[in-house]
């Protein structure tokens, strides 16, 4: 391989980092390779910490947190391509970091990788669904964790570039030792971990009391992972901790410490999408607080289930019987590989 070629990645936010955390060695390895960091996500517990614990590289630029006007974002992530001139831009998953990187590489007619591309909710009130759709548009190299996503690219009239190559998230859980995860935590056995952050759970008062007194219903302890979006709306809206004794709060987790809790639970309820997945490679049943899922593959055999509206049913739900699980969902852990190639073989040909 041609380590002459060089690329960008474009990073900025928690999924982000987990999935270039396994990629970069690849990219370092075989091209010349740059990184981005938008600043999306810039306190401790959601940034720095992902870096430490997976070792990634530090980011070649780190601009100003993403609180600034998106256009701005987009016009200093130009202003690096414009100078470091790389052949290929790589953006992942569905975050505004995504979409910037993705038009900045537009703007400056740079192709464009997008990792995680093809998912589909099908909600387009959903801020992800569209910079979703909006990059792939956009892509030259789409890379799909599942042949679904093709289907869903095809049926938008996108076939060329497109490449299945399984999850990195896949990936990074089958790199992680599977004894560390069960030794650690294990005393959460018989808890139920949680972890809600999205606006439409956390933004309106009523809504976000009905989520945290339904879980404090449950008759299995509940550990919550509080993401700092939930812990400012709690406050806000005076919904104290200390009102919800059968819910243990605690900070927002590492990476390794997530998959941990996972893998020590009795079950997951979230409203994040990554962590359906993990859920599923960990063979643990995760119950999803939303109308919706991209990782519509999670649902089979009660693996997975949406509840929203009716928060009642989680009882109902925790106790279904679960299905035989599908080993091969979202790839055989090696889609690294499968990237690389598809990379190299698109920039020398």
């Amino acid at each position: 391989m041609n380590k002459k070629h060089k690329i960008a990645s474009i990073i900025g936010a928690r999924p982000q980092f987990i999935k270039h955390a396994v990629l970069e060695p690849e990219l370092r390895k075989y091209f010349n390779h740059i990184s981005i960091h938008s600043g999306q996500h810039y306190d401790e517990e959601m940034n720095q910490i992902f870096f430490d614990e997976l070792t990634i590289g530090s980011p070649d630029y780190h601009l100003a947190h993403a609180k600034d006007d998106p256009s701005k974002i987009i016009k200093k992530i130009e202003s690096i391509l414009m100078a470091e001139k790389p052949e290929l831009v790589i953006v992942y998953g569905d975050t505004n970091t995504t979409l910037a990187g993705a038009m900045a590489a537009s703007n400056q007619n740079i192709p464009i990788a997008h990792i995680e591309a093809g998912m589909r909710s099908f909600n387009n009130e959903m801020p992800e669904e569209i910079n979703r759709i909006k990059t792939d548009q956009l892509a030259t190299l789409l890379f799909t964790s599942s042949e679904i996503a093709v289907l869903n690219l095809k049926n938008e009239g996108i076939t060329n570039g497109v490449i299945n190559c399984g999850d990195l998230m896949k990936d990074l859980v089958f790199m992680i030792n599977n004894k560390l995860l069960i030794e650690e935590g294990a005393e959460n056995i018989n808890k139920i971990y949680c972890t809600i952050h999205r606006p439409y759970n956390t933004d309106d008062a009523k809504r976000l009391k009905y989520v945290l007194t339904s879980l404090n219903h449950l008759d299995k302890k509940i550990v919550f992972s509080l993401h700092p979006r939930t812990k400012k709306m709690m406050h806000q809206f005076d919904l104290m901790p200390c009102n919800y004794s059968n819910i243990e709060f605690i900070k927002p987790q590492s990476y390794l410490n997530n998959l941990k809790y996972i893998s020590n639970c009795n079950g997951l309820i979230t409203d994040s999408g990554g962590m359906q997945k993990e859920a599923y490679f960990l063979k643990k049943r995760c119950i999803t607080i939303r109308t919706e899922t991209e990782w519509t593959e999670t649902l089979s055999n009660n693996w997975n289930t949406l509840v929203f509206e009716n928060l009642n049913e989680i009882p109902i739900i925790l106790k279904k019987p679960l299905g035989k699980s599908n080993e091969k969902l979202y790839g055989n852990a090696n889609a690294r590989k499968k990237i690389i190639d598809g990379i190299n073989n698109y920039l020398n040909n």
